[in-house]
């Protein structure tokens, strides 16, 4: 009888150890073929955070509605633009750089970035809460769209066009073309999406950004039409681009729909509503 106790107890150990090791075994296939993986938690997530000295706080930072019974808040109640916030602070003497070089405003050139900081981060969510949130930095796109304000490449392409056209409506004005000259034998492809994806500077992100603007001003200009102090002009073609671009006396703002702190926006309505805003104007004003 002890001997058929102690024998089912040994096969019972054996059929234990033998189930743990397979159950060990699935998941180290599983993780060998990224069967575990979730979205964004890849190492190649890590291209879109600037990789400074992280932030050992405990505390959190994160803004909440003011009012704590509100389905909804506004998308400057939003830990996103606290993160957002911060982000532009650090970057403004490139800032400042490029609108001394171009003559665009800087808060021109950040209420056409705000919208595409605010769409990344509420679409990476999972990104945005274990990276750029405690790192408090802007996130810079390198896939579809580039950089901190998410130009696409072939945005950049003619931007770069216009900027040396002198026949274009959209010439920006002389020596702008000299800002975004490339090294004689220079790989132009590679060069620009080094330029647009850098994340250690975002020096080639505002200036593209900055040109763009310019060369809708110009465009405007030359059909007799004041765009230069209408975020809602500027941000909105940013959004949907050059194409849709047609001077007239009574402009639309819409653009892509981007939903944030329980609200929904159009591209062009947050870069009107940053600009108009009180957010920023000790550095950057109106």
């Amino acid at each position: 009888m002890l001997k058929t106790v102690l024998k089912y107890i040994f096969f019972v150990v054996v059929g234990a150890f033998a189930l743990i090791g397979m159950l060990f075994t699935g998941v180290f296939v599983a993780m060998q073929f990224g069967l575990l993986n979730v979205r964004g938690s890849s190492k190649e997530r890590d291209q879109f955070f600037l990789p400074s000295a992280p932030n050992t706080s405990t505390a959190s930072t994160t803004l909440v509605c003011t009012d704590p019974a509100a389905r909804a808040c506004s998308w400057s109640q939003t830990p996103e633009w606290s993160v957002i916030k911060v982000g532009i602070e650090k970057d403004t003497p490139i800032l400042n750089d490029v609108s001394l070089k171009t003559g665009i405003p800087e808060r021109m050139i950040v209420a056409a970035v705000v919208p595409e900081q605010i769409r990344f981060f509420t679409a990476e969510r999972e990104v945005f809460k274990r990276y750029f949130e405690p790192l408090k930095i802007l996130g810079s796109l390198s896939q579809f769209s580039l950089g901190v304000s998410g130009i696409k490449q072939e945005t950049a392409n003619r931007i770069e066009e216009y900027a040396a056209s002198t026949t274009s409506p959209f010439y920006p004005g002389a020596g702008m073309q000299e800002l975004i000259a490339y090294d004689p034998g220079a790989n132009h492809d590679a060069e620009l999406y080094a330029r647009l994806t850098d994340p250690t500077n975002h020096y080639y992100s505002y200036l593209y950004t900055a040109l763009f603007i310019k060369e809708i001003e110009a465009q405007w200009q030359s059909q007799g039409f004041d765009a230069s102090r209408d975020p809602g002009i500027i941000v909105t073609l940013f959004n949907i681009g050059y194409q849709a671009s047609h001077p007239n006396g009574d402009p639309g703002v819409g653009g892509a729909a981007i939903t944030t702190g329980g609200n929904t926006y159009t591209y062009g309505e947050l870069g009107v509503d940053f600009y108009k805003s009180d957010e920023l104007t000790d550095i950057f004003p109106r």
